[in-house]
């Protein structure tokens, strides 16, 4: 169970429409298979015509807390609007598990197209770790402006599409987004619920999903934003939904 839960919160939290000059509060409940609720996601977007933050805040509770050692992970995403859409600068995202923390700093060089990581690790407070790589692959998305981008990104339905995002390095960044045409909907309505302005699938790679490979089911909202979103089966553990709250 260890990082199905907390990959799978962060790639969902959002496929908004833009608002700018706004403060956005985006808050989710989380629940997964035979644990129950595991958590909650608390998501705030600061956004004007140039810029904007985003924020993630993963908080687990109950059995998922005990298990992962009181874990905590936040996500934090910087950059530039660009054509209506957030064009990633930096991305970061900090670990903590009682004495340890790590963390994953991305910044990206859309002028020469390259994104350089730094990996940095403490014990107790104390440096141990520290490795500074350039990416195999360049992308202007990280995993947070990925999908609060995709309102705008996606055009038809009934297709499928390729998009690259930061913090998928396993996967050189592709991320595959389905969108079924009005008769597709019917298969997702069972897992997802009635009422969503869109239906649409995402494809990720992870060695814990069966298959090593999860598709995450996303309901959007009247607004723009998910309402619901569906990991099935996985391995042992059932479906993982992330429910919207606020």
């Amino acid at each position: 169970m260890r990082n199905n839960f907390l990959i799978f919160v962060v790639l969902i939290i959002g496929m908004g429409t833009m608002t700018y000059g706004k403060t956005i509060q985006l808050d989710y409940k989380a629940t997964f298979g035979i644990f129950g609720t595991v958590g909650t996601i608390q998501n705030r977007l600061i956004q004007d015509k140039k810029s904007y933050t985003i924020k993630t805040t993963v908080k687990l509770a109950g059995l998922a807390k005990m298990l992962m050692g009181g874990q905590t992970e936040e996500y934090i995403s910087k950059g530039h609007m660009q054509d209506g859409l957030m064009i990633s600068d930096t991305y970061m995202m900090t670990s903590r598990k009682k004495e340890k923390v790590t963390e994953k700093a991305y910044t990206i060089n859309h002028k020469k197209k390259y994104v350089q990581k730094r990996y940095r690790k403490w014990v107790k407070g104390k440096l141990v770790k520290e490795s500074i790589e350039k990416l195999a692959f360049y992308a202007k998305d990280d995993l947070l402006t990925l999908y609060f981008n995709l309102g705008h990104a996606i055009k038809e339905k009934n297709k499928r599409y390729l998009f690259k995002a930061v913090g998928l390095e396993k996967q050189k960044g592709r991320v595959y987004i389905t969108v079924p045409g009005e008769k597709g909907n019917y298969s997702y309505i069972k897992d997802l619920g009635k009422g969503a302005v869109l239906y649409a699938k995402a494809l990720i790679h992870q060695r814990n999903f069966r298959k090593k490979k999860g598709d995450i089911l996303l309901a959007v909202g009247s607004d723009g934003f998910i309402s619901k979103s569906v990991i099935k089966d996985i391995l042992m553990y059932g479906d993982a939904q992330l429910v919207r709250i606020k």
